[in-house]
């Protein structure tokens, strides 16, 4: 369906034509007209469903008849994201939008970035002039009403985006506190609360929670035809061992001859200290290799995803900071160096590849102690992908017997992603090792190796390392340094 039946005025339509859009997306056809017609809704909708561009078009339209506030600090609409990256990709849309209209019109639109990580005083000097859009994080927002920079009573659109991130970021308090300043800043001026949408690529009791909270008789938009809901991703798993995991991922780089990879470690140090292997010290073959964390300021991760988008870097090593919200073009292939915490994480790394119907491929390693949780991630994803075993990369860790589950009702998958259940015991595993021996006839080992290995095991990664996908300036330590 052309843009031309949805109401859109024709300088947007000209605009869009210029930006090289042809046609809307299904999201886009039910979003937006819903949108025009002053409903609070829902976007239920997977990655790279033109989601953004869906709801910038519903807020810059009637925005653009109206001038910007006088009074200092005035905004009529805010978004609200979990990431400062994700903030920088959606005010860049918004922006280019308006550029390309005033090629041809005039217009008062203006749109203002609030994250955390830069200076607030220049955040709010920039709001004294008004705002037609307010892009901001959940806690950079609340620093800015706190200090009396935002007009919260003059708002008429608020956008709830990547809701269910929002919530697995910690910002369920920050949501609310927020939610709370509307209600008495609308109330106290005797005007109407604010449109309200929410945007979310899976949905849960909490996030059904917050629609209840934040929204009035929503419409509901669920849409998948005619979106790459599972993309073009070739989805290969390879059996390592920990310690050589360094090893076989510049392999695969070399082998392959990418120019653009993006690997997922658990923890900030894990970051670093791959991207250091990668680009100084492993055997001289060196790569052009950076890390990308919340351990960083937000000059340095700004100017760190602008250098990778552009060639200047081969390896982006990063958390999950990365996960969500961000766009790299053509992106071939995705690692999971090590495996995320759950499985709705799996789905959304492997998403930076695969996108606008280019092909990707997503390559996970599967430490022996890990391998019970590659395949819950797998059963909970309901994929197939058998586990490679490498020439060259064999798996010799014996420490391969896993924990068996504890809670039947979950298939040993703890609700928050990890699995539950406590290890075997180190006589429990000496029996299982015994019996696996005599099954698959083999030299004897020694004992002492036995005990050593065991000892060695180190059983699931760590929880993914989340400081990276809020605005807090403090960030916590990392995890325990892995085995690199």
């Amino acid at each position: 369906m052309s843009f031309e039946a949805l109401g859109l005025e024709p300088m947007w339509l000209e605009a869009l034509t210029t930006l090289g859009f042809e046609s809307a997306t299904p999201v886009q056809r039910r979003v937006i007209p819903a949108h025009f017609a002053a409903n609070d809704g829902i976007g239920l909708a997977p990655t790279g469903s033109g989601k953004t561009l869906a709801f910038g078009l519903s807020l810059l339209q009637p925005l653009h008849h109206v001038p910007l506030p006088e009074v200092g600090g005035g905004v009529y609409a805010v978004v609200l994201v979990p990431t400062r990256e994700l903030a920088q990709q959606v005010s860049h849309a918004l922006v280019d939008l308006i550029k390309t209209v005033r090629i041809q019109h005039t217009t008062p639109l203006r749109v203002v970035t609030a994250v955390g990580g830069a200076s607030i005083n220049t955040q709010l000097m920039g709001l004294r002039a008004g705002a037609s859009v307010l892009v901001a994080t959940p806690g950079r927002l609340l620093d800015l009403i706190d200090n009396g920079g935002v007009a919260l009573h003059m708002l008429r659109h608020v956008v709830l985006d990547e809701a269910d991130r929002l919530l697995d970021s910690g910002f369920s308090d920050e949501l609310q506190r927020i939610h709370q300043a509307i209600d008495q800043a609308t109330t106290h001026a005797a005007v109407k609360p604010p449109q309200t949408w929410l945007f979310s690529a899976t949905w849960n009791d909490e996030v059904d929670s917050l629609s209840q909270a934040w929204l009035r008789q929503p419409v509901r938009v669920e849409e998948t035809a005619g979106v790459v809901a599972t993309p073009p991703i070739e989805q290969r798993a390879i059996a390592v061992d920990e310690k050589r995991r360094t090893a076989l991922l510049l392999h695969l780089i070399k082998t392959h001859k990418w120019r653009q990879v993006l690997v997922f470690v658990g923890t900030q140090y894990a970051a670093d200290h791959v991207a250091d292997k990668l680009y100084n010290n492993f055997k001289g073959a060196k790569v052009y290799a950076t890390a990308f964390h919340g351990g960083l300021t937000q000059a340095q991760r700004t100017t760190c995803l602008n250098e990778f988008k552009t060639g200047q870097w081969d390896v982006l090593v990063t958390t999950d900071l990365a996960a969500r919200g961000i766009d790299i073009a053509a992106l071939p292939a995705v690692v999971n160096y090590d495996l995320p915490r759950s499985a709705s994480d799996y789905t959304h790394r492997i998403g930076r590849t695969g996108r606008a119907g280019v092909a990707g491929e997503a390559v996970s390693f599967v430490t022996p102690a890990a391998s019970r949780h590659f395949e819950l991630i797998v059963q909970r994803n309901q994929l197939t992908i058998r586990v490679e075993l490498l020439a060259g990369f064999e798996t010799t860790d014996l420490a391969h017997v896993q924990p068996e589950a504890t809670d039947s009702s979950t298939g040993g998958l703890d609700p928050s992603g990890g699995i539950k259940g406590k290890r075997m015991s180190k006589k429990d595993k000496l029996r299982a090792m015994a019996q696996h021996t005599q099954q698959e006839p083999e030299p004897e080992p020694d004992q002492n190796q036995i005990q050593d290995q065991q000892q060695a095991q180190t059983g699931l990664p760590g929880a993914i390392d989340a400081t990276g996908t809020t605005d807090s300036i403090g960030q916590a330590n990392p995890s325990d340094k892995p085995n690199l």
